[in-house]
Parts: structure tokens; C-alpha cells; sequence
């Protein structure tokens, strides 16, 4: 692998690890964040909606702009209002304003959504280059840095540090690890080239909703960013309200869930080589849905708080290994993992709001139930995955032929 290649790896490094390390800091903090905007559950969960609306939002667009401007300007663009975001939510903390918080959360949403297509097609770029498993480590490296955000948060609530402080610093380390990595990525990935004059069928965007395949493993996608959505938003809550653990302590459970995230992505290549795709997302599944059975229904709070390493291992592996298998299913392949990253979205969309409407009127453990559904539902969903046979057949039928649109 040669020098600008490595470069262009720790870079892609950095930019999974940047908005861990900024989504867990302020995660961490919801239940202070809470208090300061004296806000029920029901108005966490629609403060939260500004960051399922952002991330819509940017999902949506970035697509067509990675198709038109290449991943680089997407992913600079889009870390750049993550960077941004975070002095919001800590201006709109320090002023007890919930829609200052709420416009913050909702242009980190935007730039989460608007880099996580780009940096994903970027990764899967490296993976065809180098032929190596990829996406596995560099989801690791965002599950890295949620611990890293969630250890320093869990200091600063025992500090009783500010939480506009504490995000403030967040906000200034973030922006010196955009800068520097920016410029070790390349420009033109994953621009299209323009269609040829007068054939207008060309033109048209290529209809993958209608791979059938595609669809389920979009599904995938669905359950596990649910799994690991909702945890990211209601864990520190869910421990404080429904398991009598104090603040400092329900952020000490989602850094748990966020290291065994990280030992799960860290691990994923290993056990994709030795066992597949299928056999590893249906064991996630199962894990996952072990983890949140024993925390909704468990009353010993110790025993909830170790089953979220079962729900963490669960939720770790699912979301990449399923953007790999849709970049393989066919052509198209920034298409397919948008169309994909917009399924899976949709649970970002609808979590919060819908798990604080029923955590409001029936409690936060009961809300989870609706998580536990989808993720054992993967179980049945887990042979989608495989396409790498499909993907070698369909090469070898369009060998000599221009790649057609599903």
C-alpha cells in the first residue's frame, strides 16, 4: 500500500472517529442537557427530532452531491457543520434555549447525514482498491471515539464541569482534527461521469429501489441504526429513569455500549473472514436482542447495566457490513449505498420522537420493545447480505459489456 493510500486511510480514520467522540460528548450529557432546558421526556424526544431531521435532510441530499462534486467537498461540508453544531448546542445549553439546542442538533443531523454517504462511498473505494475488509475498522474508529467522548463526559458530569464548557472544548478539538485530515483526501471519487447527449433514459437516475434485495438489506440497515440510534439517544436516560442510576452512572452504561461497539468493529474482519456475512449479522442480531430483553425486563439495575454490552456487540456490526454487501449487490454503487444509508436514516427520523412519545405515557424500558422487534427481525433478514457471490456473477456477465442500472 503505498504512502498516499495510508494517508488517505488514517484520514478516513479520522473522520469516523470525529463525530463519535462529538456525538457521545453531548449524549453523555443529555440527562445535564435535560435539567438545564428543564424539559419532560416527550420534549427531549422532540428536541432530539432536530437531529433525525437534520440527518434526513442531509442524507437526502448528499448522493446527488457526492455524484456531482465527489466525496471530498461532501465530507468537508459535512464535518464542517458538525464542528459548528457543537458550538450551537452549547451556546443554546448555556442560554437554556431548547431550540437553539434543537437547531444545533438538527445541523449536526445534516452533517452527520451529508458525510456518512460520503465517507461510507470513500471507504468502500478503498476496500475495491486495496481489496481488504475496511468498513468494519473504520466504524470501529466512530465507536472508538464515541468511548474516548463518553470517558471525558463522564468526568465532566462528575466535575460537575458546565456543560457549555465542556462542549465548547469538544468543539475546538474537533475542528484541529478536521483540518488536518482533510487534506489527505482525494478529489473526483465517485463522480459520474455525464451522460451522452440524446440519450435521455441515460440521464434518468438509475431505479435500485426496485432490487428487491437491496430492499432487505436496507431493512438491515433499519433495525440495526435503530439499535444503535436509540441507545445513542435515550441510553444515559433510559439507565437514570427506568433503572434509578444517577447521571454520572447512566453515562458510565453507554460508555460500556460504546466499547462493546468498538471491540465488535474492531473484531469484524476476523469474523467475516472465517464466518461470513450472514452467519456474523445473524449472531448480531440475537446478541443485540438478548441485551435489550434483559434490559427492559431485568429489575436489577447491575444486570441491566451489563446486558447494554450484549445490545453493543449486537448493534456493532450490522449497519457497516450491510452498506458493504449493498456497494456489492450491483452497479451503481453510490446510488445503492445512498439509497440504503436513507433507509436506515429513517429510524434517526423516527426513533426519537416515537420512543419519547411512548416512553412519555408507558416508560422508556417499554418503549424499547419496539427496538427488540426490529433487531430480531434481522435474524430472518440476515441472507441479504451475502452478494459477494452475486456480485462475482454479475461481473462476469458484464465483463465486456457497460455496467447496467438495476
Amino acid at each position: 500500500m503505498d504512502l498516499a493510500m495510508r494517508r488517505r486511510r488514517q484520514a478516513l480514520f479520522l473522520f469516523f472517529f470525529l463525530p463519535g467522540v462529538a456525538m457521545s460528548s453531548w449524549v453523555t450529557r443529555t440527562p445535564d442537557i435535560r435539567d438545564r432546558l428543564e424539559a419532560s421526556t416527550g420534549q427531549m424526544g422532540w428536541v432530539l427530532f432536530g437531529l433525525s431531521l437534520g440527518s434526513m435532510i442531509g442524507i437526502l441530499c448528499s448522493g446527488r452531491l457526492v455524484s456531482r462534486y465527489g466525496t471530498r467537498p461532501v465530507i468537508g461540508v459535512g464535518t464542517a457543520l458538525v464542528v459548528v453544531s457543537m458550538a450551537v448546542i452549547s451556546a443554546g445549553t448555556l442560554m437554556s434555549s431548547a431550540p437553539m439546542v434543537m437547531a444545533g442538533l438538527c445541523a449536526f443531523g445534516a452533517g452527520m447525514g451529508a458525510g456518512d454517504v460520503a465517507v461510507n462511498v470513500d471507504g468502500a473505494d478503498v476496500e475495491r482498491i486495496t481489496d481488504t475488509t475496511t468498513l468494519p475498522t473504520l466504524h470501529g474508529c466512530w465507536s472508538l471515539g464515541a468511548v474516548i467522548g463518553a470517558c471525558a463526559g463522564i468526568a465532566a458530569t462528575a466535575a460537575h464541569l458546565p456543560v457549555h464548557w465542556h462542549l465548547a472544548v469538544v468543539t475546538l478539538i474537533a475542528a484541529a482534527i478536521f483540518f488536518y485530515a482533510l487534506r489527505s483526501i482525494p478529489s473526483g471519487t465517485a463522480i459520474l461521469a455525464p451522460a451522452k447527449a440524446g440519450t435521455a433514459a441515460d440521464r434518468r437516475p438509475p431505479k435500485v429501489w426496485k432490487d428487491r434485495k437491496l430492499l432487505l438489506i436496507g431493512m438491515i440497515v433499519l433495525a440495526m441504526a435503530l439499535a444503535e440510534g436509540s441507545a445513542n439517544d435515550w441510553l444515559p436516560l433510559l439507565m437514570v429513569d427506568g433503572h434509578g442510576l444517577n447521571a454520572a452512572s447512566g453515562s458510565l452504561v453507554f460508555t460500556g455500549f460504546a466499547a462493546a461497539m468498538t471491540i465488535g468493529r474492531f473484531s469484524g474482519t476476523w469474523f467475516l473472514n472465517r464466518f461470513g456475512r450472514t452467519t456474523v449479522v445473524r449472531a448480531s442480531a440475537v446478541s443485540g436482542a438478548l441485551g435489550l430483553i434483559l434490559v427492559i425486563f431485568s429489575d436489577n439495575a447491575v444486570l441491566a447495566g451489563a446486558a447494554v454490552l450484549f445490545w453493543g456487540l449486537g448493534a456493532s456490526l450490522g449497519f457497516p457490513v450491510a452498506l458493504s454487501a449493498a456497494g456489492e449487490s450491483g452497479p451503481e454503487q453510490t446510488a445503492r449505498v445512498s439509497l440504503v444509508a436513507v433507509i436506515g436514516y429513517a429510524a434517526f427520523l423516527v426513533g426519537p420522537p416515537s420512543l419519547g412519545f411512548l416512553g412519555e405515557h408507558w416508560g422508556l424500558r417499554s418503549a424499547m420493545l419496539v427496538v427488540l422487534a426490529f433487531v430480531a427481525s434481522v435474524v430472518f433478514l440476515a441472507p441479504a447480505v451475502d452478494t459477494r457471490r452475486r456480485s462475482a456473477t454479475a461481473a462476469g456477465v458484464h465483463a465486456d459489456d457497460t455496467p447496467s442500472t438495476t
